[in-house]
């Protein structure tokens, strides 16, 4: 199975999680200033990952996200976010789901669910255990694809 995981990162956090999820599933693993549209064809499998700014993913992916238009069109996707625990940011919501929501739009297969891993602080370090969780997280969503 040919898979890309595209990330955005801040502080390091995303980046952390998106070489794990790539390093479980044997993905290609690009920053998202790596990728254009036209690159994203070939694959059975993009899974896209942002922090979470303000309840939304980085601007560098809401822009990747809205130029890819059909690109994706019945592609298996998944999203992930790096995100803090605070109530304050539960209350704008968070980063995988928007994602999530774009992606199944553009008529792409989604895999199970958008998901979370945290972080201690604004710029982390993420917290024990994330990035094994990511590792099973990534497993399982190629495991739903066989």
């Amino acid at each position: 199975m040919e898979s890309l995981v595209i990330y955005d990162s801040t502080w390091g956090n995303t980046e952390k999680i998106a070489q794990a999820v790539g390093q479980a599933i044997g993905a290609k693993v690009r920053r998202v200033g790596q990728v254009s549209p036209s690159d994203l064809k070939g694959f059975d499998l993009v899974v896209v990952g942002s922090p979470t700014l303000g309840g939304r993913p980085s601007e560098a992916i809401q822009a990747l996200l809205k130029a890819v238009g059909s690109a994706l069109r019945g592609v298996n996707v998944a999203a992930f976010d790096t995100r803090l625990t605070s109530r304050w940011v539960r209350i704008f919501n968070y980063a995988a789901p928007r994602m999530a929501g774009s992606l199944k739009e553009m008529g792409a297969t989604f895999l199970g669910s958008p998901e979370g891993f945290f972080v201690l602080g604004k710029e982390g370090p993420l917290k024990e255990g994330e990035l094994e969780r990511a590792a099973l997280w990534a497993k399982e969503m190629v495991k739903s694809t066989r």
